[in-house]
């Protein structure tokens, strides 16, 4: 077991699509707006597909507030050391010491040497890559007198100037696999950023992997917990475990933390660009990691205890299990003056049937669908953040827009049926239902929901009626710079809208869902 002690770090590592730059901005701040820590990018410079990485995040941190950037992992054939020293001091002094280094010692070389850079052997770009870092930190060591002078086989200095001295020590992460990298990051770097679908035998390699870098850096004097070991992963969020982070987010808190504690990962960087699993990874793993890896920290014992889930079972007064899903209640207080429909209109559905016994799979039905809601409730607290910062200028209407096309409830999939073809092609990897293929079974199976129903199909249609409002008064916005009247009272009116329709689905399909699954004979 190792566990170096680092406090953790959560990012997203993302595709600089250069064909749509709006995305990877949007993807940058939904980042922020979930709580991660870092953002971090591909840099291949000779790939015409791609923005360019420094472009990028110089742009990003005028469009961010909070979160850290960073190139994961840098191409050091094609960045000359002392302009990279400077570029990187100087984007971290203007955001506020808001950069870290990755760095790489390259690969592709027929792109590098088509793009003008020097073709290197393996071995040869370790000993570039060790002669960069030495002249990173002696431009950034701006109070040393006398110019940098690096008399390296692969770059020589001879008296550069200093400086500028960067906001804060910027980490120099290295991505490396091989014993000669792992040794140049044990005795030089501040950090090791692999990627876990790399690693041909997954989590294990970590201990060899790990035992090279910590032999290094004792052989040069140094402290192995000196060197934070980061991690890109990638996975999938899915309603029951299939295999190393393909699972439910209980699922990945305990694999992270297992990976933090066990092999001293403290840097989790999801790598893909899915707006959802970017927020359930910052608004859901990420918290709760911290707080299971903490606790085992503290004690082992009780990081246990803390890991183990809490199992609920309702029992009603014949002894028979009920159903212990709880439908989320709507908020009491309206924000918008106006309302859309009569809620006392609403149809209900009628009761379950006494003494009726819910299996584990029909209980998962039914939650699942609360889940789902849950993810749409967080989308709609990231467009009031957005309007905040629309207000406060941190963010333009244009910027505004592009994150809300990003989110599930603009793609107009989040409807009942939809939400049944997503969970059931999880659930069985090959059920692909139609959004109507829901509603005709729950109208065969109990004729008493059809008055529901039909509603909640007429509340989708005002939904999406309302969501588009919200666009159509980002878009007025644009031109007219300051007038948020329109714009609040879209947000407001969404907001008092989608809660109400929410709970009213839940309190009315739920227990249906669980009873009757999605199509005959599922449950």
């Amino acid at each position: 077991m190792t566990d170096y002690g680092h406090d953790l770090l959560f990012g997203s590592f993302l595709t600089p699509t250069a064909e749509r730059p709006e995305r990877v901005v949007a993807l940058a701040q939904l980042s922020e707006q979930a709580g991660l820590d870092l953002a971090t990018f591909q840099d291949h410079p000779y790939q015409a597909g791609f923005l360019d990485a420094w472009t990028l995040l110089s742009y990003l941190a005028a469009a961010t507030t909070n979160i850290r950037l960073a190139p994961n992992v840098l191409n050091l054939p094609l960045r000359q050391p002392v302009v990279l020293a400077r570029s990187a001091a100087s984007l971290d002094l203007l955001s506020g010491g808001r950069v870290e280094l990755g760095l790489g010692a390259g690969a592709f070389w027929d792109a590098i040497e088509a793009a003008g850079g020097r073709r290197l052997t393996p071995g040869q770009s370790v000993e570039a890559l060790d002669e960069a870092i030495r002249i990173l930190r002696e431009v950034w060591d701006a109070d040393q007198r006398g110019g940098v002078r690096v008399d390296g086989d692969h770059y020589r200095v001879v008296g550069a100037k200093r400086g500028p001295a960067p906001a804060h020590a910027i980490g120099v992460w290295v991505g490396a696999y091989k014993p000669r990298m792992l040794r140049l990051v044990g005795r030089a770097a501040d950090g090791w950023l692999p990627s876990l679908p790399y690693l041909p035998g997954g989590p294990a390699d970590l201990v060899d992997l790990n035992a090279h870098i910590d032999e290094a850096a004792v052989a040069a004097g140094r402290d192995p917990r000196s060197v934070r070991r980061l991690l890109n992963i990638s996975g999938q969020f899915t309603n029951s475990g299939a295999g190393l982070l393909v699972g439910p987010p209980s699922q990945w808190v305990e694999e992270l933390a297992g990976l933090a504690l066990d092999h001293g990962i403290s840097g989790f960087l999801l790598m893909g660009d899915d707006p959802a699993a970017i927020q359930l990874f910052g608004q859901e793993v990420a918290p709760a990691v911290r707080e299971l890896v903490a606790a085992q920290r503290a004690d082992p014992e009780a990081g246990k205890e803390a890991a183990a889930p809490e199992e609920r079972e309702v029992i009603s007064a014949s002894g028979t299990p009920e159903f212990a899903v709880t439908p989320t209640p709507a908020p009491t207080t309206r924000l918008s003056g106006r309302t859309l429909w009569d809620e006392s209109t609403r149809p209900v559905g009628p009761p379950a049937p006494a003494g009726h016994v819910y299996s584990d799979q029909a209980e998962a039905v039914g939650r699942h669908l609360v889940d789902v809601h849950d993810h749409l409730r967080q989308e709609l607290a990231q467009i009031r953040e957005l309007l905040q910062q629309v207000k406060q200028g941190a963010m333009s209407a244009g910027r505004a827009r592009a994150a809300l096309n990003e989110l599930t409830m603009r793609q107009n999939n989040w409807t009942l049926g939809a939400y049944c073809a997503s969970y059931c092609t999880l659930l069985t990897q090959h059920h692909g239902i139609e959004d109507q293929a829901i509603f005709p079974h729950l109208r065969g199976a109990d004729a008493g929901l059809v008055p529901v129903i039909d509603r909640l199909e007429a509340e989708h249609v005002i939904i999406h009626e309302v969501v588009e409002g919200v666009d159509r008064a980002l878009v007025n916005l644009m031109g007219n710079p300051g007038g948020f009247s329109e714009l609040q009272e879209a947000v407001d009116l969404l907001t008092d809208t989608l809660l109400s329709h929410l709970a009213y689905e839940e309190q009315q399909i739920v227990e249906p869902l669980a009873r009757y699954g999605f199509y005959a004979g599922q449950i």
